[in-house]
């Protein structure tokens, strides 16, 4: 009989980040369990009850942004009546913060059912601690209850001691789907567009639209780019306004498209006419989109923050520009598309498609998981 799995997640599909599409990946590569996933409403129109895959997904709240603050406060409580029916194995919590303060109600209430804990924060973790002091003692008591604790990054698994985690702590990071993503060649030798000048040549980025995640940089290093390298950017949020203004204000709008939430076939099709992928994050997990870059053979730009150093290694396998600092990007995208510097560029690419392949694969991340799953409910 397959084993049952409650999961509290902040938000779910079809609000898509790096944290939902894991779930989503894990959970159809898990057939000997039964999903049931707890979460806020956020967005007005999506139903309270319905099936996404192998997931059953209940949504708590109003249609508004304070639903995660609901699902802190009742998440718990709703987890127990379906407990009384469903009779759960084990207890996932996805993230620390909304979600994990009503794991923890749960844990509370239900201590015999193991608590597994992962850590997909992206944002600024100061800025996290900051939102979770209203939650008290409660907040580092999540930590301290956890049965397991598996973090995206060294730079998460480091955060989850400081808060207190007494239990194992395992990095297993998210991963990318290779029949997706990927090229056909098993060795690139030459790029896949040289840089001529007079002749276009397309920067993308997918993420979602926020400050942490440094669009504005990214926009900005074009004052610093010849006229004939654009940006295409995938994705939406709460920035969106700020950052269109931003194009018009600098003048712009010839060479910044904005392409809105793309699927992931979409961001593929992006990826394989793209020469850069540069996203100048802040603040990082891990950062998914750059995985799926490199699986794709694409040039990648980005900085030494949060979880990032775990597999962008300046020279190695990416290109790493300064946080807040658009001349800085500019010039790692003039040294990927200048000629002179192909030979580079494209040891570079091939070792990283060589790394996503080996440590980033997600059917043998979920063989990982599934091991966690075992060795918690068993």
């Amino acid at each position: 009989m397959a084993k049952r799995v409650l999961i509290y997640s902040p938000a779910y599909l079809p609000l898509v980040g790096g944290a939902e599409l894991a779930v989503k990946e894990l959970t159809d590569r898990l057939p000997d369990y039964n999903f049931d996933l707890v979460t806020a409403k956020i967005k007005p129109g999506l139903p309270k009850e319905e099936q996404i895959g192998r997931v059953m997904v209940y949504r708590l709240g109003l249609g508004w942004n304070l639903d995660k603050v609901w699902l802190a406060l009742t998440g718990g409580r709703f987890g127990c009546q379906l407990h009384r029916h469903n009779n759960y194995h084990l207890v996932w919590s996805i993230m620390a913060s909304y979600s994990g303060l009503a794991a923890l109600n749960f844990k509370n209430r239900h201590n015999e059912v193991p608590l597994f804990l992962t850590l997909q924060e992206g944002d600024d973790l100061v800025v996290v601690e900051r939102k979770m002091k209203l939650a008290g003692r409660r907040f580092r008591q999540l930590f301290a209850k956890a049965d397991y604790v598996q973090t995206i990054s060294h730079y998460l698994a480091q955060w989850a001691r400081r808060m207190g985690a007494i239990a194992k702590i395992e990095v297993v990071p998210n991963g990318v789907d290779l029949r997706t993503f990927d090229c056909q060649q098993q060795k690139l030798g030459h790029p896949v567009s040289k840089w001529t000048p007079g002749v276009q040549v397309d920067i993308f980025t997918a993420s979602r639209l926020v400050y942490k995640n440094g669009l504005d940089d990214l926009i900005k290093s074009l004052k610093f780019l010849p006229e004939d390298v654009n940006l295409r950017i995938a994705g939406a949020g709460p920035e969106e306004t700020r950052l269109k203004d931003l194009v018009k204000e600098l003048a712009l709008d010839t060479r910044v498209n904005f392409l809105g939430s793309l699927s992931s076939k979409q961001v593929a099709e992006e990826l394989a006419r793209a020469s850069v992928f540069a996203r100048p994050s802040r603040s990082e997990g891990l950062g998914n989109s750059f995985l799926e870059a490199m699986a794709a053979g694409v040039p990648v730009v980005g900085t030494l923050v949060g979880g990032i150093p775990d597999f962008l290694a300046p020279g190695e396998s990416g290109f790493a520009a300064e946080p807040d600092n658009p001349e800085s990007i500019a010039d790692q995208i003039k040294f990927i598309l200048d000629p002179a510097n192909q030979e580079k560029v494209w040891q570079v690419v091939n070792h990283a498609r060589a790394l996503v392949k080996q440590q980033y694969d997600w059917d043998k991340i979920a063989l990982q998981i599934k091991e966690i799953f075992a060795s918690l409910i068993e």
